[in-house]
Order: structure tokens, then sequence, then C-alpha cells
């Protein structure tokens, strides 16, 4: 039988929203935590770090290692790898969950947020999932797990927004690739996309405001669906793309209504979502 049960996850963007939701439900299931994330004081706009996701994880019973890091650098990425693999032993699942959003149309895109977009969702993915490799190799049921949207090709996704699409969509392709590549070895690599917005600090902040985060769900229903995922074995479940919603679906869950922010509001569509 599979368990989390001294696992180790290794967690990018975790301080926060959907990194954070993850992370103390894997711990919950007993899984060692790798808190890999930039920040390291409290931001009033966006709230937590890794010490405070650290200090949850702690309280839940379950075992945490906090590390800063910036996946645009990849000797923090090295050390952070090592760190984890020193204090726990090794890595079995890898959730590459830090991103860099900018919905912006192709004139109003600055090079520097270009930059940034390509330089964490793509290639600190990237580079983040090369260096976990030779530890995910030794595990029993290793799992690549990112998140990303599935493949849907159609003009109005590239339209307003083509820089941050393109981005996206290349952590797809990776996982197309990932999944062929390390098919030898028994490593999974999967993506999973929420059906609806989700009610982050980058919905807030970025995106619309209170009112499109009372039409969000909260990020448990991510985090839900990445625990049966992971908990597959790794030689079978491979190269899908996820929704949310399905997953659980799939595993018997009816009643959605427990993760609807505002339950009288309509829930919103996520990007890439029909």
């Amino acid at each position: 039988m599979i368990t989390f049960k001294n696992k180790t996850v290794f967690i990018t963007g975790a301080s926060r929203g959907i990194g954070r939701a993850m992370a103390l439900k894997l711990a919950q299931a007993g899984a060692n935590i790798v808190i890999a994330a930039k920040s390291i004081t409290e931001d009033s706009r966006l709230g937590g770090t890794i010490f405070s996701v650290a200090d949850e994880i702690n309280k839940l019973g379950g075992k945490a290692l906090p590390v800063q890091l910036d996946i645009r650098f990849e000797d923090q990425i090295e050390s952070a790898v090592n760190k984890a693999v020193s204090t726990f032993g090794g890595i079995d699942i890898l959730i590459n969950n830090a991103s860099a959003i900018r919905l912006t149309n192709t004139e109003q895109t600055e090079s520097k947020h270009f930059n940034l977009m390509y330089d964490v969702n793509v290639r600190g993915t990237f580079l983040t999932t090369k260096t976990c490799i030779p530890y995910l190799k030794k595990s029993s049921n290793a799992h690549i797990l990112n998140l990303s949207p599935p493949l849907n090709i159609q003009s109005k996704w590239f339209s307003s927004h083509v820089a941050y699409t393109i981005s996206k969509y290349n952590m797809s392709m990776l996982i197309l690739g990932w999944a062929e590549e390390f098919k030898p070895y028994n490593i999974a690599a999967n993506a999973l996309w929420p059906k609806t917005t989700i009610a982050t600090a980058a919905v807030k902040n970025l995106l619309g405001g209170d009112s499109l985060l009372k039409k969000s769900r909260i990020p448990d229903i991510v985090a839900d669906a990445a625990h049966h995922i992971l908990l597959q074995p790794s030689a079978i479940c491979s190269g899908n793309f996820f929704i949310d919603e399905d997953v659980l679906k799939n595993n018997g869950i009816k009643d959605f209504s427990i993760y609807s922010v505002d339950k009288s509001q309509p829930l919103q569509s996520d990007l890439f979502v029909e």
C-alpha cells in the first residue's frame, strides 16, 4: 500500500496559497515537507513565509524544512536540494508550484516581466526538476507534479496574454517530455490545474480583487486533488493533465460547495479551462 509516511516532498512556492495548502495536506498524511520559497519576512499584501508554514506543519505533528529559494538561480536550487537530502535522506516527490503571472498583451508586456515569467515558470521548473532527478530515481514511488494547464491550443487563450500563456504551456510541454523520458525509472510526471479560480493573493492583487475572490474556491481543493494523484503508482500514472474537480469526482467526492469562498456567488472558470 502506497502512503506518504517517511516520504519527502519538495514544494516550490510553498509559503502561501496553493503551495501552502499542499504542504499542510501532505504533512498531515505523514510526509516530510521541504518548504522552498522566497518569502522569509511577512508581506501584508501576500501573507505567509517559509517559517510560518513550517510552524503550521510542526503544530500538526509533521516534519518541515523551510528553505529560502528563488528558483531563478541554479546555485540556490542546488543548495536547497542538498539541504533537503541531508535532512531527510532523499526526495520522493517534487511539486513545481512556483509561478509568475502577468496578464498583459504584447505591447503592454515589459521585457522584465517576460523574463520573469520564463525564468520562473520555464527555466526554474526545468532546473529544479533536473536537480531532483538523481534522488527521484532512488524513490519507490517518485512523482513530479507541475501546476500547469492542459494544452488547450485555442487562439482565445493566447490573444490577450500570449507571454504568460506560452510560459505556462511550456511547463505542460515539459510534462509531456518527462513522462516519456523518465518512464524507464518509474518516475511519474503529471500536471494539475484548477477548474475555477483559486482564492490566492495573486487572484486578489493581480487579477480581480475581492469580487473575483468571492467567485473562487479555496486552495484546499487543489491540495486534495494532488493528494489523490501522488498516491497513485508512479509506473502507471504519468503524462496526465489533471483538473482538480475531475480528480475528486473520480474519487467519490460529490459536494464541492465546501470549497467555495462564497456559496452565494457563481464560480469563475480558470484560464485554459472550457
